[in-house]
């Protein structure tokens, strides 16, 4: 796996190589940056269930100021560490081995990009995007991408439209814009 695009593009960097992790395919990332390509990427970014990183670290590499990660399972927490090391991006990074909740709770920056990508049975992206709009955790221009199975509907989120949404093989991307007319 590699780094897509901006300062660190064609670097490599490692997969956490469990089944219960997906990780989001090059292409895939390539393309989820492509859709936001008339957004400035800037900065602060959150990459929850964030697996090996690759979506924060991307948001670094094309311009994020500081990224924010966070996965409950062990290894995948130790695969971020790695890649940002590899990367040398500690002074722009902070990493939590916990669940999500216990992260949101912990949050106190603003943050101008958010990265969901949870177990699909979860269904929580929602929920997420409330929680952090309800607790000032959102710039007024913030973007949520949002990686869903394809047959996930995500239910109208007040303070927000969908900006863009795409199908990938079994997942769906659905990037929010929040409405700035709600705040």
């Amino acid at each position: 796996m590699r780094i897509v695009g901006g300062l660190y593009r064609s670097r490599t960097i490692k997969m956490v190589g469990v089944e219960t992790t997906r990780e989001t395919q090059d292409k895939v990332r390539e393309s989820i940056f492509n859709m936001m390509s008339s957004i400035e990427i800037k900065g602060k970014c959150l990459d929850l269930f964030s697996g090996s990183g690759s979506m924060g670290l991307e948001a670094l590499s094309r311009g994020c100021d500081y990224a924010y990660f966070c996965d409950l399972n062990r290894k995948a927490y130790l695969t971020t560490i790695e890649n940002i090391n590899t990367l040398k991006l500690k002074d722009k990074t902070k990493v939590f081995n916990m669940d999500y909740e216990r992260c949101l709770s912990m949050l106190k920056d603003k943050l101008n990009f958010v990265f969901l990508d949870p177990p699909y049975k979860l269904m929580i992206c929602d929920k997420i995007t409330e929680y952090l709009r309800d607790n000032n955790l959102l710039t007024d221009d913030a973007v949520v991408v949002i990686e869903v199975g394809i047959e996930t509907i995500i239910p109208e989120i007040n303070g927000f439209y969908v900006y863009k949404e795409r199908e990938y093989g079994i997942k769906k991307v659905i990037i929010l814009r929040r409405d700035i007319d709600e705040n």
